[in-house]
C-alpha cells in the first residue's frame, strides 16, 4: 500500500504524530486530520475535522485508501463517563460507515488495553493477558469493546479488512525518565500489568496493519516486550498478584500483556525499550 493515500485521524497526539512520521518514512501519501489543527493551516496534508459528524468524516475520506483511526477521547475520566462513550463510539461508528461507502481498503482503528480488564482492580484470569481477556471496566473501555463488535459487523458487511489495535500505556523517550520512581512500590503501575508501549513501535504496528495479509476484522494487543519495572516479571505477579496462573514459561522482565498474536498475524516486533537508556 506505500505511496497510496492514507489519512490518519487524531495526528496530532502521541500515537498520531508518530504514526504521521513514519508512514511517511515510508513512501506513504498521508492526510493528517484532527480537531485541534488549524482552520486554515496552509497545509493541504492537514485537515480539520469534528469525526462525530459524518459528513465531514465522508468529506476527509475520499480519495483515501485507508484509514488509521487514532483520533478519541484518550482515557477515562477526561470528560463525563456518557461524553466518553458518546464521542468515542460515535466517531468510531462514523469512520467505519465512510470507509464502508467509500469503498476504502482497510481501516485500521485505536482500541485500547483497557479493554483487558484494567485498572485490574479484580485480578486477571491469567497472564500474559491475551486478546480473548475482554472485561471493560469503565466507560472508556466499553466504548473500544463495543467499538471491536462493530468492526466485526462492518467487515461482515462490506468484506473491508478491520484491524483494532489494543494500544498499551503510549510512552516517548522522555518518558523514560520517569520510569525509577515507579520501582519501590508495585501499585503505581500494577493498574496494566506494568506495561507500556513506545510510540515509535505504535507507529509500526499501524503500518504493519495496513500492510499485513489480514481479512476479516481482527484485533491486537500491542505493548513493549518488557515491563516499566526493574524486577523479573515472575516477581511481580508473585507478590502482587500469588493467584493468579502464569499460562507459560516468562522471559525475565517479559510484558505480560501478550504480544504473541501481533507477532504472528502482524509481523509486530517492539524495538524500543526504556532498558536501552540504562536508567538509574
Amino acid at each position: 500500500m506505500s505511496g497510496k493515500r492514507v489519512v490518519v485521524t487524531g495526528s496530532a497526539g502521541k500515537a498520531g504524530k508518530a504514526t504521521v512520521e513514519d508512514l511517511r518514512a515510508h513512501g506513504y501519501d498521508v492526510l493528517e486530520v484532527d480537531i485541534a489543527a488549524p482552520l486554515d493551516p496552509g497545509d493541504h496534508s492537514v485537515r480539520r475535522a469534528d469525526l462525530t459528524e459524518l459528513g465531514q468524516v465522508i468529506e476527509v475520506l475520499h480519495g483515501a485508501h485507508a484509514v488509521v483511526h487514532l483520533a478519541a477521547i484518550p482515557a477515562p475520566k477526561m470528560v463525563t463517563d456518557a461524553e466518553t462513550f458518546r464521542i468515542n463510539t460515535t466517531s468510531t461508528y462514523n469512520v467505519f460507515t465512510a470507509a464502508a461507502t467509500l469503498g476504502l481498503t482497510r481501516v485500521v482503528w485505536a482500541s485500547s488495553e483497557t479493554a483487558l480488564g484494567l485498572p485490574f482492580d479484580r485480578p486477571p484470569d491469567y497472564v500474559p493477558v491475551d486478546e480473548d481477556h475482554t472485561y471493560p471496566e469503565s466507560s472508556y473501555s466499553l466504548s473500544k469493546v463495543v467499538s471491536e463488535e462493530m468492526a466485526r459487523q462492518f467487515n461482515r458487511w462490506t468484506g473491508i479488512p478491520y484491524v483494532g489495535l489494543r494500544f498499551s500505556n503510549i510512552m516517548l523517550p522522555y518518558d523514560y525518565e520517569r520510569f525509577p520512581s515507579f520501582w519501590g512500590d508495585l501499585t503505581l503501575r500494577k493498574f496494566n500489568l506494568w506495561g507500556y508501549v513506545d510510540a515509535r513501535d505504535v507507529a509500526q504496528s499501524c503500518r504493519r496493519a495496513l500492510e499485513a495479509d489480514i481479512d476479516g476484522a481482527r484485533h491486537y494487543v500491542i505493548a513493549a516486550a518488557d515491563t516499566v519495572m526493574d524486577r523479573p516479571s515472575a516477581e511481580l505477579m508473585a507478590e502482587y498478584f500469588p493467584e493468579v496462573p502464569i499460562n507459560r514459561e516468562l522471559g525475565e522482565f517479559e510484558t505480560l500483556l501478550s504480544i504473541d498474536r501481533a507477532r504472528e498475524e502482524l509481523g509486530y516486533k517492539p524495538k524500543y525499550s526504556w532498558r536501552d537508556l540504562n536508567l538509574q
